[in-house]
């Protein structure tokens, strides 16, 4: 049996929200998707996500691509709950600062972690007021680990639990996604040209089944989709803001903590995967020792897995952790 099949079988009825939200920012809007229960009418801190996206590619591309039949939004959702994926500005169908409309040597990097922190807050408090909740859970991949750690480590009070895919900390050097020279305000990102970088990390003898069938094709449809003055070009491209870059650049990749961990008061968990080039297991080691404060932390590495994870083959294991993680009560 399709070891997704059980899981489709069951699946409740799933409702689909594109919202748009003010951020705090005259002009900039910011987008907010909710999948949920159709079924759901009470809602609860303990069974609301907000998840946040990585760097380069938004939430719908990394949270809300159909591999197997479901997403990873569907999955949560399809267990009961009330899930909300963040695009912060410059990212997916939120407003794009005007300087992206120009060529990127025209501005300087754009929408840097602080940005990305003060959005977050925005999704938070307009989630918290809408579903009348004081406290949410937040997932988050990658750079989006460090905008949703910086968070928590000031707004314990409003974070049931932290969960957190490869979050960026410490490296020893530049970061791969990195490559060099100044930056512009934004970058133009040819997201057909990605495979080759993603299936890089892996042995060979693993890259031809790391990606489910027809998954990359789906992934990078979606991906270009959210940049239709970009998808138009030939060949097609993405514009990704550089602000996050030079964040990497002066702090992780510079042996800087760019917030304290040990300022996180709540649970986390931390899920990575063996062949993650882009945050290595020696930063992510740093990052669970520096959870100094956290009642509870959990590390859970998965085997045959990139910094892509949640789009491959074992992602149903990351899903699995993390449902769990949240799902428990050891109060």
């Amino acid at each position: 049996m399709d070891q997704h099949a059980s899981a489709r079988a069951d699946r409740p009825e799933i409702v689909v929200e594109d919202l748009m939200i003010p951020s705090d920012t005259a002009g900039i809007s910011l987008h907010l998707r909710n999948k949920r229960p159709a079924a759901l009418k009470t809602f609860s801190a303990e069974r609301t996500i907000l998840m946040m996206h990585g760097a380069t590619y938004s939430s719908e591309s990394l949270f809300d691509t159909p591999l197997g039949g479901a997403s990873f939004m569907d999955y949560l959702a399809g267990h009961g709950y009330d899930v909300f994926a963040l695009d912060v500005r410059g990212y997916g169908q939120s407003t794009r600062p005007p300087e992206m409309d120009a060529p990127p040597e025209q501005s300087e990097p754009l929408v840097r972690t602080g940005a990305g922190v003060r959005d977050l807050a925005s999704a938070v408090a307009h989630i918290l007021k809408q579903r009348r909740i004081a406290r949410l859970n937040l997932v988050a991949m990658s750079w989006g680990g460090s905008v949703a750690g910086a968070y928590t480590a000031g707004n314990n009070d409003k974070v049931v639990k932290l969960a957190l895919v490869a979050p960026l900390w410490l490296l020893q050097g530049p970061a791969p996604i990195d490559a060099g020279g100044r930056l512009g305000g934004y970058r133009n990102v040819p997201v057909l040209d990605f495979r080759t970088r993603w299936l890089s990390a892996a042995p060979e003898a693993a890259r031809s089944s790391l990606i489910p069938a027809g998954g990359f094709e789906r992934w990078a449809n979606i991906s270009l989709a959210t940049d239709p003055l970009g998808s138009a070009q030939t060949p097609a491209i993405m514009r990704a803001v550089n602000g996050p870059i030079l964040d990497i650049r002066e702090y992780w990749a510079a042996g800087k903590r760019l917030y304290d961990a040990g300022d996180i008061r709540v649970p986390v968990l931390l899920v990575h995967a063996e062949w993650d080039q882009d945050v290595p297991i020696a930063s992510a080691q740093n990052f669970f020792l520096s959870l100094t404060h956290a009642p509870y932390r959990r590390w859970v590495e998965i085997g045959e897995g990139t910094h892509m994870v949640l789009l491959e083959k074992n992602r149903l294991q990351a899903f699995d952790a993390i449902n769990q993680f949240l799902g428990e009560d050891y109060s």
